[in-house]
């Protein structure tokens, strides 16, 4: 199908393929709003991992949940029993997909686990974004290190490109991944609107979290969510200077309340240890809930992580620490107040093992408490400001 045709197409059962993380499925959903408008009768379908369908399966304008298991849970060593019923549960969901007869799909995720996905559709027109290029891709661009165009986002990866009918071309680097998404605009024809972001929060949801905070105290005292832990062990900023901010807090006379999965509970309980009177939520609260506290916060005060993005698009203030990644492309939307980074040589390096880094995580180190402080009063008197 020629360019110009999809343009005016009405495509009847579509495909959204990001099935994690939740900063890029929260990227993803300005995607979601502009498809449906532009199809409002149209079937559309997403790939979702359970945890973040828990929270995006709500959305008004998705009609189903195509859930995707990532993977066997301790992985080669796992029972040969629990690979069977993995690959059994894969197969069945290939069939499914090619089954409903999709007749667009749009890959987002642009790996080969998403590429097979979009094959087994068979679906006539499948749009993902072009091969990836190292450096920069105008004259304009930054030149960063070479290491932040090998292992950071450049393109879609592992031969996925090939899959699509059609590519979105990546005319720039210099370019927030939501702005990124959007270039999918005028192939589709959708409308050029700004970037609308709409976070579902379930009734079950709220009402947990406002019982939590009544037990606490917490339903007519300002506080803030803090949330120490993220994936990558480089993006961490170090448990004494998330404490040193929670103190501070507590002693504005706002409460203070920890969050992460169950994964991150010994870093948030490290954090908790050094600061006496704060309150560790960390492993007790699904993602809908953790969007429903956020919501109920004055601030969010963490690192490159999902809970930023998931706070920007809440429209709550947040404060973020960066170091081995880079703002402009990942940074919270639209918020270049909201972080706080130490300017290195060696950074963004997209490193995310710690052995990986020759400079013992000076990017991390160097950033002191009293930097993210006055971040966080900055912003706080910018979100004053604009309610006044």
């Amino acid at each position: 199908m020629k360019p110009s045709m999809l343009r005016r197409r009405q495509f009847q059962r579509i495909l959204l393929i990001k099935p994690s993380a939740v900063g890029d499925v929260i990227h993803t959903l300005p995607i979601l709003a502009k498809l449906r408008r532009r199809y409002p009768e149209a079937q559309i379908d997403w790939v979702l991992t359970p945890a973040i369908a828990e929270l995006i399966g709500h959305h008004p304008a998705l009609s189903n949940v195509v859930f995707f298991d990532r993977g066997v849970s301790g992985g080669l060593t796992a029972p040969a029993r629990q690979w069977r019923d993995w690959l059994s549960g894969i197969g069945k969901m290939l069939a499914d997909l090619w089954r409903t007869r999709y007749d667009l799909v749009i890959d987002l995720h642009g790996q080969f686990r998403s590429a097979i996905l979009t094959l087994a559709t068979h679906a006539p027109v499948r749009i993902g974004f072009d091969r990836p290029h190292l450096g920069p891709r105008s004259p304009l661009d930054r030149q960063l290190v070479p290491n932040a165009y090998r292992h950071g986002w450049t393109g879609a990866r592992e031969g996925a490109w090939l899959a699509y009918t059609h590519r979105i071309p990546l005319p720039r680097s210099d370019i927030h991944a939501i702005d990124r998404y959007l270039w999918l605009v005028p192939m589709l024809g959708l409308d050029e609107g700004p970037a609308e972001f709409h976070v579902p929060i379930p009734p079950a949801s709220e009402s947990h979290i406002e019982t939590l905070l009544s037990r606490y105290g917490l339903r007519r005292q300002s506080f803030a969510v803090v949330v120490p832990g993220t994936i990558w062990p480089t993006k961490h900023w170090h448990i004494e200077g998330f404490a040193a901010v929670a103190r501070y807090l507590r002693g504005t006379g706002r409460g203070v309340v920890l969050a992460g999965s169950a994964s991150e509970r010994e870093r948030c309980r490290a954090v908790a240890n050094l600061a006496p009177g704060i309150l560790d939520f960390s492993g007790q609260t699904t993602l809908s809930e953790l969007a429903a506290l956020i919501r109920h916060a004055e601030l969010c005060v963490t690192n490159d992580s999902g809970s930023m993005h998931l706070t920007v698009a809440l429209n709550r203030p947040v404060v973020s620490v960066f170091g081995p990644t880079d703002e402009l492309w990942i940074g919270p939307y639209g918020r270049p107040e909201a972080v706080v980074r130490v300017q290195k040589e060696c950074a963004p390096c997209y490193f995310r093992q710690l052995k990986d880094c020759p400079h013992d995580h000076a990017c991390m180190r160097d950033v002191t408490p009293g930097m993210v402080i006055a971040c966080i009063e900055r912003v706080l008197s910018g979100a004053r400001r604009i309610s006044a």
